[in-house]
């Protein structure tokens, strides 16, 4: 084997030391990210490869930004953004909670299959983002502790957003990068039934022994939510009107105490945030008059400005000390309502027991948490004016008229790359479009929908992934694992190429150990005389079993905190699914492509 060129060996050394930066965490991931396009770049153009000017390696180094992977990617966040904007994804979620009150097991199981689902068309993290809550709140209520149950269903969704070309990035970027090497195009659910397959057998673990292994740390989990007392009024055709107590406390959620018995339309309860939502959708109420959110509704329209709920502590020089909702006069001064109140120090009545009598009202003071709802403008005036501190966490309502509408421009993108009627990168773009021009996104926020890690990760990834093909660097790698490889059977060879691109991901990015690994699996096809598609389908699958280390991906990250995690938390459960999921694909593999 010949010894690699000065190209090659400067190429695995950049890798080599973008791996360390991503591992070692002493810089951000987009510093990272820029400085290795800004290496190739300096690089090549001090240095071109044989045959090309200055100017091809500029290109080279930047081309990553304007392929079309990437308009992809972020055209898909966007689609995903305009789910999560609209709620569009809350009947599951309401689905979830009656479900594991009824049963805890069978709670998970659908949890585990619903986030398959979910996460099979939707990038994986907005999937968790909408779970993460549902799950504190379960927990909260009884259910399994959260800490035995956030990395089964991360796991979940990871395994569903392998089971598609558009269910991560990742996976866009692997078929875009063999799609330019020369493998044809792979549609939406081309390798799917393989993945479920391997699903199928991973499932059981994931379900009944996962939690087993983890720790319960629910001892360890935050403060109780705040509860609020509120008045919800009730419109002329709910049910409630004809309920006694004991049928009102059937319809509403445990966590939601009644006050006193439902007068002339008004029944005072008291209850967490989520907890009043969900009342007020069961019983078809607003806790402010309904003239004051159909105007507050109207206002959206006009000005396009989105409603928020946010949570506004009293200072102690604020001007509604002393004064009751009705009489503060918030509506007409500020243009905002207000939904409830949390007593902080209980002495004025008990917040927790019935009225002193049907008229009462909270009286505001020192320190209490006021839940108010209106635009961020108008909530921003309301706290300057009335010496109020606006806490963290508000949360912007969803635009619920949008939801089917959001759902059908996905449906729009999704079901026609899927059949092949037109490439993925067209389809996701014009819904993306589409999302702007209804209003489900809007174009000044962006920001929110889109991840400047992952623009620029995938960026440098690509432009990785270029310079070890062209620099002769993937067919040393690969003259180098076939040596190793040439005797053992098909099966073991992918698993091997699986086993390498899982350490990676595992240790890195797994944008970068697609970059890296798909232009060694087609070296490594043609010199063992493998078909290159499912050696192209290893390294998509390797790069997707990130379960064994809390830095394999973001939504790893994002559990570590809420579950109260340990390292050997993932590497106690993720090693062994990485395991399953490894044996099981060699094995699909080796069965789907004939390779005896």
């Amino acid at each position: 084997m010949t010894a690699p060129s000065p190209h090659a060996i400067g190429a695995i050394l950049l890798t080599i030391a973008m791996f360390y930066g991503f591992v070692s965490g002493r810089a951000r991931v987009e510093i990272i990210s820029l400085l290795t396009i800004s290496a190739i770049a300096l690089g090549l153009y001090s240095f071109p490869l044989p045959g090309q000017a200055p100017t091809d390696g500029l290109r080279l180094a930047f081309e990553g930004f304007g392929h079309y992977a990437l308009i992809t990617i972020c055209a898909l966040m966007i689609l995903g953004r305009g789910l999560v904007t609209t709620g569009a994804l809350e009947p599951a979620s309401r689905l979830l909670t009656r479900v594991w009150r009824f049963n805890r097991q069978v709670g998970l199981l659908v949890t585990l299959l619903l986030a398959m689902a979910m996460s099979m068309l939707v990038n994986d993290t907005p999937v968790l983002v909408l779970l993460l809550p549902i799950m504190a709140a379960i927990a909260a209520n009884g259910g399994m502790a959260a800490s035995k149950t956030l990395i089964p269903i991360n796991s979940a969704v990871l395994i569903g957003g392998m089971a598609t070309t558009i269910g991560t990035s990742t996976n866009l970027l692997v078929v875009s990068i063999a799609t330019d090497l020369g493998l044809p195009p792979m549609s939406v659910f081309h390798f799917t039934p393989i993945v479920l397959m391997a699903a199928a057998v991973a499932l059981p673990f994931i379900w009944l022994v996962m939690p087993r292994l983890l720790p319960d740390n629910s001892v360890a989990a935050g403060n109780e939510p705040r509860r609020f007392n509120a008045t919800l009024r009730l419109g002329g055709t709910s049910v409630a009107r004809d309920l006694d107590i004991d049928g009102l406390q059937k319809l509403l959620p445990p966590e939601i105490d009644i006050r006193a018995p439902q007068s002339q339309g008004r029944l005072p309860v008291s209850g967490t945030h989520a907890a009043l939502e969900e009342a007020m959708r069961v019983l078809g109420a607003t806790a402010a008059p309904a003239w004051l959110m159909d105007r507050l509704h109207d206002g959206y329209g006009r000005t396009g400005e989105d409603l928020t709920v946010v949570e506004l502590s009293i200072a102690k020089d604020s001007g509604l000390i002393g004064r009751g909702m009705a009489t503060a006069n918030v509506a007409e001064r500020y243009n905002v309502a207000l939904l409830g109140v949390h007593d902080a120090k209980r002495i004025r009545y008990d917040t927790w027991g019935p009225l002193p009598h049907p008229g009462a009202e909270p009286v505001f003071g020192e320190g209490d948490i006021l839940l108010a709802t209106g635009a961020m403008p108008d909530l921003q005036a309301f706290a300057r004016a009335e010496s109020l501190l606006v806490l963290e966490g508000a949360k912007e309502l969803p635009r619920t008229a949008k939801a089917p509408l959001a759902l059908a421009i996905m449906a729009g993108a999704v079901i026609p790359a899927s059949i092949g009627v037109v490439p993925i990168a067209i389809s996701a773009l014009a819904g993306a479009i589409v999302m702007f021009v209804t209003g489900c996104v809007r174009f000044d926020r962006i920001g929110r929908a889109l991840s400047a890690k992952v623009i620029v990760l995938v960026a440098a990834s690509i432009a990785i992934g270029r310079i070890i093909l062209d620099s002769g660097a993937a067919e040393w790698l690969s003259s180098l694992m076939a040596i190793g490889l040439q005797y053992l059977p098909a099966a073991a060879v992918l698993g091997a190429v699986m086993l390498f691109v899982t350490i990676l991901t595992n240790f890195a990015s797994n944008t970068t150990a697609a970059a890296v690994g798909t232009p060694i699996a087609f070296s490594l096809g043609q010199k063992l005389g493998i078909p290159v598609e499912p050696l192209v389908l290893a390294v998509l699958f390797g790069c997707n079993l990130c379960y064994a280390t809390p830095v394999a991906y973001q939504t790893n990250m994002l559990i570590m905190s809420a579950g109260d995690y340990k390292f050997g938390d993932y590497t106690k459960t993720g090693l062994p699914l990485v395991a399953i999921m490894i044996v099981t694909l060699s094995g699909l593999l080796v069965y789907r492509y004939g390779l005896y």
